[in-house]
C-alpha cells in the first residue's frame, strides 16, 4: 500500500473558457437584441398608429369635400342622402363607422340607423365643432376605436358640420402585430449569427491559447515567474520594439537596477547586444561584455514565433564569480597535488628509515632523520609560521610544488607577515591576483633553464602589501601600460583577461596594483589590498 496520500483540491476550478465566453457574449448580445426589439417595436407601434391616423384623416376630408355631403347637410337629417354615402366609405375603407353631424352634433349618418337624428356621444367633438381637426381614442355606441374628426366646410367657407371616422383599435393591433413579427424575426437571425459568431470566437480564443483554460495559463505564468527568479544567472528579454519586457531580480543585482518599479536604462551595454540579435536573428554565444565594473559572460538567442523574430532574450552572469570559483578550484587542486606529493616523499623517507634500521646504521639513520626535520622546518613549517591564512597556505605550499616541477624556485621573503581573515572574498581576491602573477611568472621563464620567483607579503595597520619578483625576460616599456588592458596579451588569442580581472577585482575592494619591468633583468608586482585581520602585527 503506498503510503502517498491524493492531491486534496483546495480552490474551486474557475468556470471554462467557453462556457465563460458563451455566457458573457450571449448576455451582451441578448441585452442589445432586446432593447433593439423595445426601440424598435416602439417604433412600429407610433409608425403603425400615425399611418392609421393618417388615413383616417385623409379618407374624413375626402368624405367632408363631398358635394353629397354638403348638400345633405342644408336638409334635416331624414330628408339627406349622406347616409348612403357615409356606408359606401364604411364599407370600402373597412372603417369601424363614418358619422356625419351638423353643428348641433346630430348625426346625420351611422352604421346603426336607429341612432340617425340622434346627438354624436363623446367630447371629442366639440374641438372640430369649434373649427380644429381632432384625433381620439374613445368608446362610443359600437366598439373602442381610434377616432378622428375634420369640419365640413359650404362654398362660403362656413362651417356646416363635422365628419367623425372611426377605425376599431383590434385592426390597429393587428396591424402592429404583423409588423412586430418582422422584429421578431429580425431579432431571431441576429441571436442565431450571434450564436454562431460566439462559437467561432471560442475556437479561435481556445486556439491561439493552444488549448489551455485560463486558470491554467494563471498557473503557468505563475510558476515561469517563480522559476525566473530563482534562477542564479540574470535574464533580460525584449520585444521587436527593443523595449523589455522581462528581467529577473538577479539580473537587477548584478546590473545595479532598483528592485521594483524602474526602467532599464537605455545606455546598458546588455541592450545593444539584444537588440543586434533581435534585428539579424543570429544567437550570440560565450559573448563578454563589460557593464558597470563588471565582466558578464552572456549567451543571447532569438525569440521566434512562426517563423518570424519576435524579440530576443540573454542569460548572463558575472564572470568574475566564475573565476573565482575556479581559482578557488585551482587552489584546492593545488593543495591537494601538494598534500600527494609530500605523501610520497614521507613514504620515501619511512622506506630509508627501515632500509637504516636493518642495517643498524644508527649513526646515518640519526643524521638522516635530523636533515629531514631541518628540510621540513625550511619548507612546510616555515609557510606555516609565515601565513597563518590555512587557505593562503596551501594555495603557496601547491604554487611551489608547480615552480620546483618547472625547474624554478619560488621563495618566501624571510620578513613574510600575513595573518587570518575571516573574510573570504578578500583571501579569494589575494588567490586569484598571486595566482594570475605566478602563474604568468612561470609562463614567461618557461624557456629559461632555471629562474626565481620571489615573494614578499607584509601586513601593517589594515592592509596587505604584497611584492611578487622575478629574473625572466622582462617586459618592453612600450607594453608596459597595456598589460592591464582586456585582451591584451604576448601568449596568443583568446588571452588577456587575468591581470585585467585582477586589477578590476583589487579596485572594487579599494586596492591597487602596479609593474615596474627592465627587459633581460626582472619583473616586479606590487599589491594592495584591504585586510581585515583578527589581529594587528606591531
Amino acid at each position: 500500500m503506498s503510503d502517498v496520500q491524493p492531491l486534496v483540491m483546495t480552490r474551486k476550478r474557475p468556470m471554462k473558457l467557453n462556457t465563460l465566453v458563451t455566457l458573457m457574449v450571449s448576455s451582451v448580445i441578448g441585452s442589445v437584441l432586446l432593447v433593439i426589439f423595445a426601440l424598435y417595436f416602439m417604433q412600429i407601434t407610433k409608425a403603425t398608429r400615425d399611418g392609421v391616423k393618417d388615413t383616417a384623416l385623409a379618407i374624413a376630408r375626402t368624405l367632408a369635400d363631398s358635394p353629397d355631403v354638403k348638400r345633405g347637410l342644408l336638409l334635416s337629417a331624414e330628408k339627406s342622402q349622406i347616409q348612403p354615402v357615409a356606408e359606401a366609405i364604411t364599407r370600402r375603407n373597412d372603417l369601424l363607422f363614418a358619422v356625419v353631424t351638423n353643428m348641433q352634433g346630430v348625426r346625420y349618418s351611422h352604421p346603426d340607423t336607429r341612432l340617425i337624428g340622434h346627438h354624436f356621444i363623446g367630447e371629442d367633438l366639440k374641438p372640430a365643432l369649434a373649427g380644429n381637426e381632432n384625433v381620439s381614442v374613445n368608446h362610443g355606441v359600437l366598439a373602442e376605436a381610434l377616432r378622428v374628426f375634420t369640419p365640413v366646410y359650404d362654398d362660403q367657407h362656413r362651417q356646416i358640420g363635422v365628419v367623425a371616422i372611426g377605425i376599431s383599435l383590434k385592426k390597429v393591433d393587428e396591424e402592429i402585430s404583423r409588423s412586430r413579427w418582422g422584429v421578431i424575426w429580425t431579432v431571431l437571425f441576429s441571436a442565431l449569427m450571434g450564436t454562431l459568431g460566439t462559437w467561432g470566437l471560442v475556437h479561435l480564443l481556445k486556439r491561439i491559447l493552444f488549448g489551455l483554460e485560463p486558470y491554467e495559463i494563471s498557473a503557468l505564468f505563475e510558476q515561469r515567474q517563480a522559476m525566473l527568479q530563482s534562477l542564479k544567472e540574470g535574464v533580460i528579454a525584449i520585444d521587436s520594439q527593443g523595449r523589455v519586457t522581462m528581467i529577473n531580480h538577479t539580473a537587477r543585482q548584478i546590473l545595479l537596477l532598483p528592485t521594483q518599479g524602474a526602467d532599464m536604462p537605455r545606455h546598458v551595454p546588455m541592450l545593444a547586444s539584444l537588440r543586434r540579435v533581435s534585428q539579424t536573428g543570429k544567437a550570440l554565444q560565450d559573448q563578454e561584455i563589460d557593464c558597470n565594473g563588471r565582466l558578464l559572460l552572456c549567451n543571447t538567442f532569438p525569440v521566434r514565433s512562426q517563423n518570424a523574430v519576435i524579440g530576443a532574450i540573454s542569460t548572463f552572469r558575472d564572470k568574475t564569480e566564475i573565476r573565482e570559483l575556479m581559482q578557488r578550484m585551482d587552489g584546492m587542486v593545488s593543495y591537494v597535488d601538494a598534500l600527494r606529493t609530500h605523501s610520497h616523499e614521507f613514504m620515501n623517507k619511512l622506506h630509508v628509515i627501515l632500509g637504516l634500521l636493518h642495517m643498524k646504521r644508527y649513526d646515518k639513520l640519526e643524521e638522516y632523520i635530523i636533515q629531514t626535520a631541518q628540510n621540513y622546518q625550511t619548507d612546510i613549517g616555515a609557510i606555516q609560521n609565515k601565513i597563518k591564512s590555512p587557505v593562503i597556505a596551501g594555495f603557496l605550499l601547491g604554487k611551489m610544488n608547480r615552480a620546483k616541477e618547472a625547474g624554478i624556485s619560488l621563495t618566501l621573503a624571510e620578513e613574510c607577515q600575513v595573518p587570518d581573515t575571516p573574510n573570504t572574498e578578500h583571501v579569494t581576491v589575494l588567490i586569484t591576483v598571486l595566482g594570475n602573477l605566478i602563474e604568468n611568472a612561470l609562463d614567461a621563464m618557461s624557456d629559461q633553464p632555471e629562474g626565481e620567483i620571489g615573494l614578499m607579503m607584509h601586513y601593517q595597520n589594515g592592509w596587505l602589501s604584497c611584492e611578487i619578483s622575478d629574473d625572466g625576460p622582462g617586459i618592453d616599456p612600450s607594453r608596459l601600460a597595456h598589460i592591464f588592458t582586456k585582451g591584451f596579451s604576448t601568449k596568443g588569442e583568446n588571452r588577456g583577461v587575468g591581470l585585467f580581472l585582477a586589477r578590476q577585482q583589487l579596485e572594487k575592494l579599494g586596492g591597487e596594483i602596479a609593474v615596474e619591468s627592465e627587459p633581460g633583468v626582472f619583473t616586479q608586482f606590487f599589491v594592495q589590498i584591504p585586510w581585515d585581520s583578527e589581529r594587528k602585527i606591531a
